[in-house]
């Protein structure tokens, strides 16, 4: 890997593993819809007239249906329940649980018959990170807790869902116009809801600033650094922060917000990290 492809890699590693931090402390301020819809509009504007100067929008227009669709298994759906969830539940667990995305990414694979081999490798490390989850949810469940991981599961459904209609539908459109285009779409979306939930008065600044990083540094500027990523080691390669991702949520929870590092958290981390890198590792080619 070149040094701008480590440098590019660390900086997705942070970027993708402090939301969950900033999501919680947005939260003091401002409702799950509100914040939302300020992290879908900051990121429009400052994507949107990127993507208008470097990319042809007519091919976009043509496939709407699938962009709308992307628009909201990635962003529309994930993101509001994961904001609601933190209301409950520490940003620490959030993180984790969201990490196994590479295990429903090879279950979608299998359900879907997609014609990639998958070994014992994977097949292991499907059943290894099944158990650390049930590990980290056992310790950590309760009744009070119990509808927030539902929903953060299901965020992690959906965000290796996206992929999947990207690299079905939509591969041979110019990404920067696709997520360009989901932003504002769903900024649009919740524009209605975000207006009447309005706080009525100003969140502090520590709030406005995280919501302002959510949006800035986590969206924009996180997805403009991922496809540069992407262009200098590959799409396969780039999706190995999804391990590094959770390790940097559960650091911040517990040295910024006070979170427990609890057993549960620990064994269910270590055995999901082991389980996502068997089950991504690509299988070795048959003779």
């Amino acid at each position: 890997m070149s040094r701008r492809g480590l440098a590019l890699f660390v900086a997705m590693c942070v970027i993708w593993g402090i939301p969950y931090l900033l999501i919680k402390v947005s939260l003091e301020g401002l409702g799950p819809v509100d914040l939302v819809f300020v992290r879908l509009a900051l990121g429009a504007v400052l994507l949107v007239p990127i993507a208008l100067t470097r990319v042809d929008v007519r091919p976009l227009l043509g496939r709407w249906g699938w962009i709308l669709a992307y628009t909201i298994i990635e962003m529309g759906v994930p993101w509001i329940l994961l904001s609601d969830a933190e209301l409950r539940i520490s940003s620490s667990l959030s993180g984790l649980l969201v990490s196994t995305v590479p295990l429903i990414g090879v279950v979608i694979g299998l359900l879907t018959h997609s014609g990639e081999h998958h070994g014992w490798r994977r097949i292991l490390g499907l059943v290894v990170g099944l158990v650390g989850v049930g590990v980290l949810v056992g310790f950590d469940v309760s009744a009070s807790t119990f509808g927030a991981i539902a929903e953060v599961l299901v965020v992690a459904i959906c965000y290796a869902t996206g992929p999947y209609i990207i690299n079905r539908k939509l591969s041979d459109l110019p990404a920067l116009g696709v997520i360009a285009s989901s932003l504002l779409l769903a900024a649009l979306a919740y524009a209605p809801a975000a207006i009447l939930q309005l706080p009525h008065a100003w969140p502090s600044g520590q709030v406005i600033a995280a919501v302002v990083a959510l949006g800035v540094v986590c969206t924009a500027l996180a997805f403009l650094i991922f496809f540069a990523l992407i262009s200098e080691i590959g799409p396969v390669r780039a999706t190995v922060i999804t391990y590094v991702n959770p390790a940097v949520a559960v650091t911040l929870g517990v040295l910024l917000l006070h979170e427990r590092l609890t057993g549960g958290i620990a064994v269910g981390f270590v055995l999901i990290l082991c389980g996502s890198v068997l089950a991504a590792r690509a299988a070795p080619a048959r003779a």
